[in-house]
């Protein structure tokens, strides 16, 4: 038993998504999360500046004690999983690509047709693609990257014609040509505007890495016996800048849990 929190981490508020699944699965695992909030997005940024902010994280949340490392975005998973890992061999850290491939992988047969939507680094990476295949050639994956999608929902702008109008401009062709039957959400921040998805494209199925991921985190606790007891610990999430959607995010996250909210700028 372990009653040290997990550490989670995205470029900015997108990894939330991750947490009410974790609560609902998990409820006596405690976390630390931390936002990259001023420095977001990273799905722009060059490789190598994309693995420095990352180490920058991890290293904070080593330094504070955390018996797992989750890396809750896309980008990173894409990037930096590995340096991360070679960092860290003796602390478990946890993707959330590979989850989600091995989903579609169960799920999907030759007749579907499996879209990935993410960030430009996400998709140009491959990595989905790759994860997918090496589990199943024989399926048919498309890439689309939607790269404004991230900004609008770090400043709330969700439901809306903007976003709306958006969704349709990267994916009305995409899902048409491809005939997309499946999109794996290739983003966390992508469940935000899950409703608006599911609104202007009502046949096409969701698999969603911010779910996925949790029964993977189970499974690493399971054989490394880091299951929390009942713990005083509270939940903290740490932003590298405190903007009001963040706050407003967090609070809707977490509903009626306990957690403290706290500023983190890592530059320092």
């Amino acid at each position: 038993m372990d009653n040290r929190p997990i550490g989670f981490f995205d470029s900015g508020l997108g990894g939330l998504t991750c947490i009410p699944h974790l609560m609902r699965e998990l409820p006596g695992e405690k976390v630390i999360y931390f936002g990259d909030t001023a420095r977001t997005p990273y799905g722009s940024k060059a490789v190598s500046t994309i693995r420095k902010f990352s180490l920058e994280i991890a290293d904070f949340l080593v330094k504070n004690d955390v018996k797992m490392i989750v890396i809750a975005c896309n980008t990173v998973s894409a990037t930096s999983l590995w340096d991360i890992r070679m960092k860290y061999p003796d602390i478990p850290v946890i993707g959330i690509i590979d989850p989600a491939a091995e989903k579609a992988a169960n799920i999907c047969t030759s007749d579907d047709s499996i879209g990935v939507i993410g960030t430009k680094a996400t998709i140009t990476s491959g990595a989905y693609n790759r994860s997918i295949k090496s589990l199943n050639r024989g399926l048919r994956v498309y890439s689309a990257a939607c790269p404004a999608f991230v900004p609008l929902i770090e400043e709330g702008i969700i439901d809306s014609d903007i976003m709306d109008l958006t969704i349709k401009y990267y994916l009305d062709d995409f899902i048409r040509d491809k005939k997309i039957d499946n999109v794996i959400f290739g983003c966390t921040h992508y469940p935000f505007i899950r409703g608006n998805f599911e609104r202007l494209y009502p046949g096409v199925k969701i698999i969603d890495p911010s779910y996925e991921i949790v029964f993977k985190i189970r499974s690493v606790l399971e054989e490394e016996g880091l299951f929390a007891r009942e713990t005083e610990i509270e939940n903290t999430c740490y932003a590298s800048d405190l903007a009001g959607n963040f706050v407003d995010m967090i609070e809707r996250v977490f509903e009626n849990i306990k957690v403290n909210v706290k500023f983190k700028n890592l530059e320092l």
